[in-house]
């Protein structure tokens, strides 16, 4: 009987719930992978990742990073910001964001993040029982990231709803929904409005630092803050709200592991790293390839479409020794979760900053923690893997 080829597509409800062994056995038998019917060829070893995302000028991100056909072509900056371009346009847009995303900013904002966190968990201590979701992680970092921009405290409930529907995808449609496509508008009516209002009258916060930034007399237009400001919305909040909930459920899952931050505060930089790399948020980055390059002995023709499976490379077993061992004494400085390269993440500081500030507070507050895993549910996104709903019972301290 001979073996039937590996399938992959980022569509598959299957793969959703969970893609390792899919990734393993194209690692194995199909380290350059072709997906005919829809029109992607795939990487999924990590010296080829890591590799494509150094090589900007062969792999280039000029349409967009999501194979979903709304989301790819040559206006993907229009809503992906500088995610969807090149140098040098990319270069001089990530220098002027950068400067509203200074070390110094991010770090400044602890003590927000921090109080938010107390904020949410309070009322959830007091109940011993919550979705960790709904409750807590799909709240904290939205609100992080409009704290950070100035959206009113009032709208931010909206807001979140909004970036939820952007990102749901709906089994056997390969786009983004028209549900999906309104809340986009809507979001960005919503942003053109506050970048208005700004550019009236500036405040203290990063819309106001992005319409200022000024190097050497060029400046970003409304449209390429509004663009940002977007992704941010889309990429900043989804990844980091599943990041929690990824940390809670394999803890959960794990309990040896679990047990080393909830006995020393200082593991929980282990516990965030550990994360990101076995079961990291963002699972695949798409590409053009701009020439024609041979790969694993294969020739890719100029024009194709490039998917790289972050969420394989980082359980590559020639990088990582027992890649699907979730183990917090591992060393994860190979992970790739966050890209590299010149698109290496502009968020990786806020997101792992958010991580450690709601774990450590989670460890110190809480004895222990027990999730009700035959009822987490996923959410179907082709990007992002994660949770929808994460049952969870807390022994307080």
């Amino acid at each position: 009987m001979t073996a039937v080829d590996p399938s992959y597509s980022p569509y598959d409800y299957a793969v959703h719930e969970d893609p390792y062994p899919v990734y393993a056995r194209l690692r194995e038998e199909a380290p350059l992978y072709r997906n005919e019917e829809l029109g992607f060829w795939a990487l999924s070893r990590h010296a080829d990742v890591a590799a494509a995302f150094r090589d900007h000028a062969t792999f280039s991100s000029s349409n967009g990073v999501s194979l979903e056909p709304s989301a790819w072509g040559p206006h993907a900056h229009r809503t992906m910001s500088f995610l969807a371009l090149d140098p040098p346009r990319h270069t001089r847009m990530r220098a002027l964001v950068s400067k509203g995303f200074t070390p110094r900013r991010v770090k400044d904002l602890h003590d927000g993040i921090l109080e938010l966190t107390r904020r949410y968990l309070d009322p959830l201590l007091e109940k011993r029982e919550c979705d960790f979701v709904a409750d807590f992680a799909g709240l904290l970092p939205m609100d992080v990231i409009s704290q950070m921009m100035g959206v009113p405290e009032s709208d931010r409930a909206e807001v979140r709803r909004l970036a939820d529907v952007v990102v749901h995808r709906e089994e056997g449609l390969n786009d983004v929904p028209p549900a999906g496509m309104d809340a986009a508008l809507t979001l960005v009516g919503y942003y053109q409005d506050m970048v208005a209002e700004r550019r009236r009258a500036p405040r203290q916060d990063l819309t106001s630092a992005l319409l200022d930034a000024d190097l050497d007399g060029d400046r970003l237009t409304d449209r390429e803050v509004i663009a940002f400001l977007f992704l941010m919305v889309v990429a900043g909040n989804e990844t980091t709200t599943k990041l929690l909930a990824n940390a809670l459920y394999w803890g959960a899952r794990n309990p040896a592991q679990a047990a080393k931050p909830f006995a020393d505060p200082a593991r929980v930089d282990d516990w965030v790293e550990e994360t990101l790399r076995y079961d990291t948020s963002s699972q695949m980055l798409a590409r053009t390839v701009t020439q024609d390059v041979v790969l694993h002995g294969q020739r890719v023709p100029e024009g194709e479409r490039m998917l790289l499976l972050v969420g394989s490379a980082n359980r590559d077993p020639r990088v990582f020794e027992r890649p699907d061992d979730y183990d917090l004494d591992r060393d994860t400085s190979q992970l790739v979760s966050f890209g590299g390269g010149r698109h290496f993440c502009l968020g990786a500081n806020l997101a792992r900053l958010e991580a450690r500030t709601v774990l450590a507070e989670l460890t110190r507050r809480v004895a222990s923690y027990e999730v009700d895993t035959a009822n987490a549910r996923r959410v179907h996104s082709i990007n992002v893997r994660g949770f929808a709903s994460l049952p969870v019972r807390l022994e307080v301290r």
